[in-house]
């Protein structure tokens, strides 16, 4: 279209993206290498239609300026960028692409798959000369410039202290849109998400934080697209300001943005964190024959890892196709004034951050002392909030479980995959598994970090649901239309019987015990305790082990818990109250053992059935599955909030991974003292008070069973 006149100014070069002023809006944009930019305005009636094309002249240091004193918030625009289609060179600019802004803080719309969304010529190798010219516009969502004020009122991070945290993972849509006491119309939202069943949910449940999958704007893949799927989970990220608007009931042109704060908003005011799952590592554009929508078009080579011997193709850390380049400081720079944004306009406690062992890399290896530690380390507002790191990727030596720096937890896999081993009943398991139990010291002690590092987790959002867990053999995932081929491959038979639903008591029995075995284990273990959402009320996923493609009932939540689920429900809550009413699970630092009053004292204990402590050869015990944890409250080297002295009692745990059932001893302490039961999932039921045990006397540990006892002073006759 020719170019039509519109009253300008040369702007300034920050900050970058689309910036209202109260009184017009400053557009900036890099590119390093780009010969000419154009900003284009769409009809906010018919948004496929190109109403202005702003030639933007001035360029100050790579960033492109330029200064719109008549344009107002609600305003839809996308860039077109010019500069050498030279595939082998590593630059694909196509200025018949309409290129999203990197820094936009709202998208209207969707991805239409066409193939005018491609940057070659169709048929032709993506290395020849010749680009393609269809347009792109109909077929892309538009960046909308948006109103940032918001009535926050006193509303701030509530930097809940790590020891005292508990995770609950959860998409924003499948939480609540099967909900019946949500109004219809917020089902499946950030407001749905906010409303009082959902709050009230959560706040029953006694979690302190939400880890929401990504919210970032996400495109659905053409590939599911063309099965009739969708890119349920989000990790396909093309606008990292933008919360996504598929999760808005209020509207894409900006509302969304107003809608996320007041979820937040809400749920501080219930106590609840905000974490969000952030995609850095990749982008939507996928591998070189990907589309053209964003950061291939703007500047193909600052934004992505290049192989160095065929600059057309992308080195691929992820699985997903590219890599964000964050060796390049622009795109670092984009991460960093993203997460910063997150926290500072949109109030989120901290992020997940998915594969984050890509986002370490330099040259090739994952390098602790990378640009990309260095900049959150020393930066005032990001290195001050939560951190979590999904310490893998896909690369060679991308395993990275304990390696990242202090400042950072991680997603603990040892943990995840120890728990699963000693529950599902392999030999060998005890060793490895004192080490979970107790916040996995042999991961994070020697780097000067605490128990906290330790996100402990037995199922997530990837993977089996922990129903599916204790139910299936093999996965079931023929609905992702990849004949049973996506998804982990590994086998968690746990001996509960038959394959899926069964009618058979005894094997509900035992799948309903299992569930019950690792939730305890998990929230009465060292380190931050992150609990899949779902699990508390026995979700299941039919055996789909990697629903991301299933925007239904497969992955939704069912309403309301009845029988099972609601029975699980209140184990759950009785499980995390357990917790957090006791300092002794909380701790803050390794066990070590102390002086009081001049004698040594324990802080951990651990025994055989027999009633004797584990000596060093036993650990490598192959044939043994059942052990005792004590846990001393007197010996807790810590000081609480006002410069006390932290004291609580002394807890015994019991574990048991065999068939059968073994008679545990008691451990003797002064006469004066008993151990009162508090828990054994060998039920449902709390445990009645008044279950009184004698040091010295075995206690009837059954078969796949964990018990808790603490310890008490006998009351006077």
């Amino acid at each position: 279209m020719a170019t039509a006149p519109f009253r300008t100014r040369p702007g300034r070069p920050y900050p970058p993206g689309a910036t209202w002023d109260g009184a017009g809006v400053n557009f900036a944009l890099f590119s390093e290498h780009a010969t000419a930019v154009d900003l284009c305005l769409f009809d906010p009636a018919v948004p496929e239609r190109e109403i202005r094309r702003i030639a933007v002249t001035e360029h100050t240091d790579q960033i492109w300026h330029v200064y719109l004193p008549e344009a107002r918030p609600g305003l839809l625009y996308g860039y077109r960028v010019h500069g050498p289609y030279a595939p082998a060179d590593g630059h694909r600019f196509n200025p018949d692409k309409v290129l999203l802004d990197p820094y936009a803080k709202a998208i209207a719309g969707s991805v239409t798959w066409d193939g005018a969304l491609f940057g070659y010529r169709p048929g032709e190798a993506e290395e020849s000369a010749t680009p393609d010219r269809r347009d792109s516009a109909p077929f892309v969502p538009k960046c909308v410039v948006v109103e940032t004020a918001f009535s926050w009122g006193d509303d701030r991070l509530l930097r809940t202290p790590w020891h005292k945290t508990v995770i609950y993972e959860v998409h924003v849509k499948g939480f609540t849109v099967r909900h019946p006491q949500v109004p219809p119309e917020l089902r499946g939202t950030y407001a749905g998400l906010a409303s009082p069943p959902a709050l009230e949910h959560l706040r029953r449940l006694g979690v302190t934080a939400v880890e929401l999958l990504p919210v970032h704007h996400s495109v659905a893949e053409q590939h599911l697209v063309d099965r009739g799927l969708a890119n349920y989970w989000g990790y396909n990220s093309i606008g990292y300001l933008a919360p996504d608007s598929r999760f808005a009931s209020t509207g894409a042109r900006g509302e969304q943005v107003a809608e996320f704060k007041s979820m937040v908003k809400r749920l501080h005011q219930a106590g609840i964190e905000v974490i969000l799952d952030v995609v850095y590592n990749h982008t939507a554009e996928g591998d070189h024959r990907g589309p053209t929508l964003c950061f291939r078009g703007i500047d193909n080579a600052a934004y992505y890892r290049l192989e160095a011997d065929d600059r057309r193709t992308y080195r691929d850390y992820t699985g997903c196709g590219n890599t964000l380049n964050l060796t390049h400081p622009r795109s670092l720079q984009l991460l960093m004034d993203s997460l910063r944004y997150w926290v500072q306009d949109m109030h989120v406690d901290g992020f997940r951050f998915d594969l984050a062992s890509a986002l370490a890399r330099e040259l090739h290896d994952v390098d602790r002392l990378s640009a990309f530690f260095d900049v959150i380390h020393q930066d005032p507002v990001i290195s001050q909030v939560k951190l979590i790191a999904e310490p893998w990727d896909l690369g060679e030596g991308g395993y990275q479980v304990g390696n990242f720096p202090p400042g950072w937890a991680e997603w603990n896999g040892k943990y995840r995959d120890t728990i699963r081993r000693y529950w599902k009943g392999d030999w060998g398991q005890v060793g490895e598994l004192a080490f979970r139990l107790t916040g996995s010291s042999d991961l994070y002690e020697q780097g000067g970090r605490r128990p906290s590092a330790s996100i402990n987790f037995v199922t997530a959002h990837d993977g089996f649901t922990l129903a599916d867990l204790v139910a299936y053999t093999e996965k079931r995932n023929a609905a992702n239309g990849e004949e049973n081929r996506d998804g982990s491959d590994d086998n968690y038979s746990w001996n509960c019987g038959a394959e899926g639903p069964t009618d058979d008591a005894a094997v509900r029995a035992l799948r309903e015990r299992q569930q019950r075995n690792v939730l305890a284990a998990l929230f009465l273990s060292q380190g931050v305790p992150m609990l899949s959402g779902g699990d508390e009320i026995a979700r299941t996923q039919r055996g789909n082990n990697n629903a991301y493609c299933q925007d239904n009932e497969v992955s939704w939540f069912a309403w309301p818990p009845t029988g099972t689920a609601a029975r699980l429900l209140d184990f759950t809550r009785r499980l995390i109250r357990l917790r957090l009413d006791h300092p002794v699970f909380q701790r803050r630092r390794f066990f070590q053992g102390r002086r009081i009053h001049g004698s040594a004292v324990k802080d951990l204990s651990w025994l055989r059935p027999d009633g004797s402590e584990m000596t060093d050869e036993e650990w490598g015990n192959w044939h043994s599955r059942c052990l005792g944890l004590q846990l001393a409250g007197d010996a807790i080297e810590e000081m609480d909030d006002e410069g006390l002295p932290v004291r609580d009692e002394t807890f015994l745990l019991l574990l048991n991974a065999h068939d059968e059932a073994v008679p545990f001893v008691l451990p003797k302490h002064e006469p004066h003292m008993e151990w009162e039961l508090c828990l054994d999932t060998r039920d449902w039921e709390p445990v009645p008070d008044g279950r009184l045990f004698k040091g010295g006397e075995p206690y009837p540990l059954e078969g796949h069973t964990l018990a808790v006892l603490r310890q008490r002073a006998k009351e006077s006759p």
